[in-house]
């Protein structure tokens, strides 16, 4: 809906061009809207697959959100420069810098601790609450400034006209019920107990292995 939104009304997107700025709706609802939402549901909807298969899975999602997101982030700022426009004004720019940082730094961190190999399972197991909470709260923040961002550019682009109901401002107000609904739908699974990933036997040895590990002992002393 959002490539239909910025199709029908916006003319399109084209890199070098006046429509160079339409790339950055674009870019950032697919990469910190709905590649992050699937990403955060890879451990719910794949719950009984292998967990190496799981983890690669949630790692690559995250890691196509934050490309495809940079490359709305540099679509702005470079149709920005171009046109003379000051950066970071708003509070729609300010959110959008706060959730990308956030993004980059949460995903450096569990890469670290989740996907290079050699960290302690007892720092994997502390820090994971931490990780799942951060990764909600990013998810929802990305929405919310989405929200921002759609209506930010509707007062620019329609100005008095938005309140006649205009067909591409009802368009882009069904655009922002849906980024709304798909946040609530997210937030809805991830907090489904019955929906979690169940523990598997071999994990349940592999941690118990770790654990021993960590601790000083070895599976076999007792």
């Amino acid at each position: 809906m959002t490539g239909a939104w910025l199709g029908l009304y916006r003319g399109g997107i084209a890199w070098e061009s006046d429509l160079q700025f339409n790339a950055h709706p674009l870019c950032m609802v697919i990469g910190l809207v709905f590649l992050q939402g699937d990403a955060l549901l890879v451990y719910r909807v794949f719950r009984n697959e292998a967990k190496r298969t799981t983890k690669v899975l949630h790692g690559l999602l995250h890691v196509f959100a934050l490309v495809i997101a940079l490359v709305g982030l540099v679509a702005v700022f470079d149709y920005h420069r171009k046109k003379g426009y000051a950066d970071l004004y708003s509070l729609h720019s300010w959110c959008g810098i706060l959730v990308f940082g956030l993004y980059f730094v949460q995903w450096l961190v569990g890469f670290s601790f989740f996907l290079f190999p050699g960290a302690p399972f007892s720092l994997r197991s502390r820090y994971r609450p931490q990780h799942i909470f951060f990764g909600a709260t990013i998810f929802l923040l990305s929405v919310g400034t989405a929200l921002l961002g759609l209506k930010e550019a509707l007062l620019f682009n329609l100005g008095d006209k938005y309140s006649a109901f205009e067909p591409e401002g009802v368009l882009a107000n069904v655009l922002g019920l849906l980024l709304a609904c798909f946040g609530g739908a997210v937030l809805y699974i991830l907090t489904r107990a019955d929906w979690k990933r169940p523990s598997q036997a071999e994990e349940q040895a592999l941690s118990m292995d770790f654990k021993t590990l960590t601790e000083g002992d070895s599976p076999g002393s007792q």
